[in-house]
């Protein structure tokens, strides 16, 4: 039985990186954000909007607890998850949790890129982003900061530099149970 936790801000490659390190480790693959859409029937922008992002954090603590009894998964959760309910606590105690840590220069280059819309950080501009990562990320740091393995992922754009990650990922999961 194996559960494995990624952990980190927006953008930081969980969703890449998840897949691949699951298919790699023979894990089932969960977005903890696609959970909840599935269950809920509405995006996570729109949960957001309706609901106000303290009754988003009790959904996805609750989601949490729900995936966190699956057994041989591996879970991508979204960027504030670790930070609300002891949820950081719980995912510590009942499996592995690997912070993939980046700048917050790598983290706004990599959301300027994506297609994917992200209800903190909708109409920011490159120059507002960059401060509000950065802030962020010092709020949240203390949370990642206590995972199991912390991976360091600047430059991690290529599909060459994405496999190094997960390969480097894997390695130090694999060590980990050795101990």
């Amino acid at each position: 039985m194996e559960r494995i936790f990624l952990i980190g801000y927006m953008g930081s490659g969980k969703t890449t990186v998840g897949k691949l390190l699951a298919k790699s480790l023979s894990l089932e693959f969960i977005d903890l954000d696609v959970y909840i859409e599935n269950k809920h029937r509405k995006s996570i922008a729109t949960l957001f909007e309706e609901k106000g992002e303290e009754m988003f954090r009790r959904i996805e603590s609750q989601a949490l607890q729900e995936v966190a009894t699956f057994e041989d998964v591996l879970i991508s959760t979204g960027g504030g998850a670790p930070c609300y309910f002891d949820n950081m606590a719980l995912m510590n105690r009942v499996g592995t949790t690997v912070y993939i840590e980046a700048t917050p220069e790598e983290l706004a280059a990599r959301l300027q890129a994506s297609k994917t819309v992200r209800p903190l950080i909708a109409g920011k501009s490159r120059e507002e982003l960059i401060p509000f990562i950065r802030e962020h990320l010092a709020q949240r740091e203390r949370y990642y900061q206590s995972a199991h393995i912390v991976y360091p992922t600047d430059h991690m754009i290529t599909k060459k530099e994405i496999h190094v990650t997960v390969r480097g990922i894997e390695e130090q999961v694999r060590n980990r149970k050795k101990t």
